[in-house]
């Protein structure tokens, strides 16, 4: 239980720092404040976790035809769908959502791989 408590933890840490990376390189994003880049981050990844499977398997078609394409489009949706969901992280546009979207995907897809959050090990040594 512990083992799958730091993996998800580490997980919401990269959610959050793509979302502090976001907000440096695009001005149309904002967070207020430490706590609202937190909430955001757990907010995405529930959306992540529940929403998302089912929109996907809903456009599944539309984003076999655009070769996977399409799953930036509905990232960018569930972004905006986080900031409507809390007041204090505004996005200002789709345009900005879906570039903000290619942005978070990169920064997830390094950290994941330089962390590599599911072969975490946990060590304890008593001396």
């Amino acid at each position: 239980m512990g083992r799958k408590l730091v993996i998800l933890l580490t997980k919401l840490a990269i959610n959050a720092l793509a979302l502090v990376v976001v907000e440096a390189i695009f001005t149309g994003v904002r967070l207020k404040d430490t706590r609202t880049m937190i909430a955001a981050a757990t907010v995405l990844a529930l959306v992540n976790s529940f929403l998302r499977p089912l929109v996907i398997v809903l456009t599944l078609p539309l984003n076999v035809l655009t070769l996977g394409l399409f799953t930036f489009v509905i990232n960018a949706l569930m972004l905006l769908l986080v900031s409507w969901l809390i007041p204090s992280f505004y996005i200002a546009s789709f345009g900005t959502a879906l570039g903000a979207a290619v942005v978070m995907s990169l920064v997830s897809f390094c950290l994941n791989w330089f962390l590599r959050p599911a072969n975490l090990r946990i060590e304890l040594h008593r001396g």
